[in-house]
């Protein structure tokens, strides 16, 4: 009998942001969680939205060609009071979410919401306690100097727990192959990608 061989699987997972952007990136294998490295790209120091959205670019490439991720995970813009703020945040979500297409990664969003219900149980849960769950979750202390990068290494697990729950084993269809996903986007149109 030949017994299955779990693949590995390395997700990027990214906080967007226009002042500091968070990420962090796991290895998943036999369903372990293992974290390869976290930090963040700090942007006030950059005059202009425009150099921002260039450096978030650039920096996303690296990454993705330094620790080929299989997927991305990133966070949605939530609506808050300020509609400029929300337009410059989904800018920054789409140059990132744009740097992954362009390696043609696939990406799945969730909301602040889910990612602290699905790492902590509980949707309001604060940076702290997401970043208490996650050094339970991996077994190791993380910097509390960059929570922005523990809500990263957060979407990346939220991610790896979705993606693996029964519901989405069952279909044979992960998130990327339902229509109107970036996955599909990709899939479907890859002389768009170079």
């Amino acid at each position: 009998m030949n017994e299955l061989v779990a693949p590995e699987k390395i997700i990027l997972g990214v906080d967007p942001g226009t002042q500091v952007m968070g990420y962090g990136v796991i290895l998943v294998r036999n369903q372990e969680i293992s974290l390869i490295q976290y930090g963040v790209i700090k942007l006030n120091k950059y005059t202009t939205h425009e150099l921002k959205l260039k450096k978030i670019f650039e920096r996303m490439c690296q990454l993705i060609d330094e620790y080929l991720p299989d997927e991305m995970a990133i966070e949605d813009p939530f609506y808050g009071k300020n509609a400029q703020s929300m337009l410059k945040l989904g800018r920054a979500q789409g140059v990132a979410m744009a740097a992954a297409l362009s390696r043609n990664i696939p990406i799945v969003e969730y909301s602040p919401k889910k990612v602290k219900q699905s790492v902590t149980g509980n949707g309001n849960a604060s940076k702290e306690q997401v970043a208490y769950m996650l050094e339970n979750i991996l077994k190791m202390p993380l910097n509390r100097e960059f929570m922005d990068a523990t809500d990263g290494i957060a979407i990346a697990i939220c991610h790896q727990y979705h993606a693996n729950s029964p519901a989405s084993l069952g279909t044979g269809k992960t998130k990327k192959d339902k229509k109107g996903g970036w996955g599909a986007f990709v899939s479907e149109n890859p002389d768009r990608l170079k």
